[in-house]
């Protein structure tokens, strides 16, 4: 899975954020708040991200409501899955990523590693 460009991360913040359906024209409004864009250009990139498959569409109207397909932790895991697959050795990508992590974050994935645990157990 590619990386989201600019425009497309603040489009997709918006709609993870919001967490329903949503206009181009919303989108387009709120990002006006802190820059300039123009609703041209946000529909094209709403309309390359519904065909990358990353946003649903319902039209109303004459107007295309769109929603995020998956939240942006699955989004995430999927960037973190396709950074493992870029490694022959995925235990050493594993521990280097590890090493990374701060106190807070370990304990997250500890507790991440529980919870998976218990669900594998018969």
């Amino acid at each position: 899975m590619r990386r989201l460009g600019e425009l497309e991360a603040e489009i997709m913040d918006r709609l993870w954020r919001w967490d329903r359906l949503a206009t181009v024209r919303e989108v387009v409004d709120d990002i006006n708040l802190h820059r300039d864009v123009a609703y041209t250009t946000v529909t094209t990139v709403t309309s390359i991200l519904f065909h990358k498959g990353h946003l649903t569409r319902t039209r109303d109207g004459r107007v295309w409501q769109y929603r995020a397909v998956a939240t942006r932790e699955a989004y995430a895991a999927a960037l973190m899955e396709d950074g493992l697959g870029a490694s022959e050795d995925r235990p050493a990508a594993l521990a280097r990523f590890v090493e990374n992590l701060d106190t807070e974050e370990i304990a997250a994935l500890r507790k991440a590693l529980r919870n998976v645990g218990r669900r594998a157990e018969p």
